[in-house]
């Protein structure tokens, strides 16, 4: 059945786009984000959805659509040189040829598909509807984290997200991380949305889908959806007009929910503290310095999938007793090709300090534009006031990201790439409707006729 609904959504979809070719657009971000292909259990799965998506989408971009207000940036430019040197890395320098290929062949699309998109940004309509797509996309896979969550109180890798793997958006720290980078935008929808003007159905809907996302990081037991939840209170910060009415409502909201909150996260979140006896967490600090070591000796990367040849020991601390009777034990732990569990060591491992500089400064690039888009329409009179409050959301969105990349690798997730082409939109389109009330006319002259 559900196989049956899956397919009729997207020929719906697809039927829509022979009327609306930007539907296409949506199309493949829906399957990107979704992997609808994978959750069925047959038919879906052995057609090339994603790749059919694609080609409609470019080739309707390509024959029917208007491009006058179509416009290449330079953070496109920026994409499509990480792009290309990433190929480089994969033909010509990769450590392990075969696997690298594996990553490259899905890589390339993301990175693509990024240069691409936002030469169909042209409208607030185009940008919100891409925007729309992407939420209710997520949406589907975090009611269901959320709803399992209320039920069962989730656990560490036991929260099942539809599929039995760990691919894509459906592993537990990245849907946690993504989850409440999105919240932003959800926001912002609820208060500025025009598809589906605000209303009490929109802010009930919103308000709910912001609890299920809250709630991915307790059902997946992930200590990154802990400091990104952090983060996102301190950002909004800016945001709030009464400061310390906002400070003591998270402050209350806190000791109402921890006696609620399931003690397999509890336990999990107490290993923040008590890293050094933690399996995961010390992996994760010896990984990183074998990158180090190895990017010192490869500053060019060693090409996808270079942690394959990693071998780290490390040492796992346990304390048992009391306080007065305690007893302290180590033991040496050894591993082998463990992934970085960082896009930021992902980076620096596979595509060595250029392909990080790069990442970083298209990243960076991105952050600093949305703020200044920020403060330039962030008065409430300004008619393009909404964009300004957009931008924020968008950069919020981002650093919250960023901030979840820092523990789990998502250097290459579409996700990131799809909200830095809605950035890119974002600001062509804003500079460009800036440059036309700046050249309009103050005033139509008058004609007079002639006199008699």
């Amino acid at each position: 059945m559900r196989d049956l609904f899956l397919i009729g959504f997207l020929v719906s979809l697809f039927g829509m786009g022979l009327r609306r070719p930007f539907l296409l657009v949506l199309t493949y971000i829906y399957i990107d984000i979704v992997s609808p292909q994978r959750l069925t259990y047959y038919l879906l799965n052995a057609v090339p959805i994603s790749l059919i998506a694609v080609v409609a989408a470019v080739g309707a971009w390509a024959l029917v659509d208007d491009k006058r207000d179509s416009r290449f940036t330079a953070r496109q430019a920026g994409i499509l040189m990480l792009l290309i040197y990433c190929g480089i890395t994969t033909y010509f320098g990769a450590d392990f040829p075969i696997e690298a290929a594996d990553k490259w062949g899905w890589v390339w699309k993301a990175l693509a598909f990024a240069v691409f998109l936002p030469l169909t940004l042209r409208t607030r309509l185009r940008i919100e509807a891409l925007l729309l797509f992407m939420v209710l996309s997520l949406a589907s896979i975090v009611i269901v984290g959320g709803v399992k969550t209320l039920v069962s109180g989730g656990g560490y890798g036991e929260l099942n997200l539809m599929v039995n793997n760990n691919t894509g958006l459906y592993e537990g720290s990245i849907i946690s991380a993504v989850a409440i980078s999105v919240i932003p935008t959800i926001l912002w929808l609820m208060r500025h949305g025009t598809i589906f003007p605000p209303d009490w159905r929109v802010r009930v809907f919103g308000l709910g889908l912001i609890f299920a996302c809250l709630l991915i990081p307790v059902g997946t037991s992930a200590r990154t959806g802990l400091l990104c939840i952090g983060l996102l209170a301190i950002l909004m910060l800016r945001d709030v007009k009464r400061r310390l009415l906002y400070i003591g409502a998270l402050a209350a909201a806190g000791v109402a929910v921890v006696p609620l909150l399931p003690s397999s996260y509890t336990q999990r979140m107490n290993t923040i503290r008590t890293y050094q006896g933690d399996e995961s967490a010390s992996t994760r600090l010896a990984v990183w310095k074998w990158t180090l070591d190895y990017a010192t000796s490869n500053p060019f990367g060693g090409g996808f999938e270079a942690y394959l040849q990693n071998s780290v020991r490390f040492d796992l601390t346990s304390v048992e007793g009391s306080a007065h009777d305690s007893k302290v034990e180590k033991r040496v732990t050894t591993d082998r090709a463990r992934a970085y569990h960082s896009s930021y060591f992902e980076m620096l491992g596979e595509q060595g300090w250029p392909g990080l500089f790069l990442w970083l400064g298209i990243n960076v690039a991105g952050i600093l534009r949305m703020e200044a888009l920020r403060r330039r329409y962030r008065a409430a009179s300004d008619p393009l006031h909404w964009g300004g409050q957009l931008a924020g959301a968008l950069q919020h969105g981002h650093l919250i990201y960023l901030l979840g990349g820092a523990f789990v690798g998502i250097a290459f997730n579409p996700f990131l790439y799809q909200l830095m082409a809605a950035q890119i939109g974002l600001d062509t389109y804003l500079t460009r409707k800036t440059r036309e009330a700046r050249h309009k006319p103050l005033f139509r002259p008058t004609t007079f006729a002639p006199s008699t």
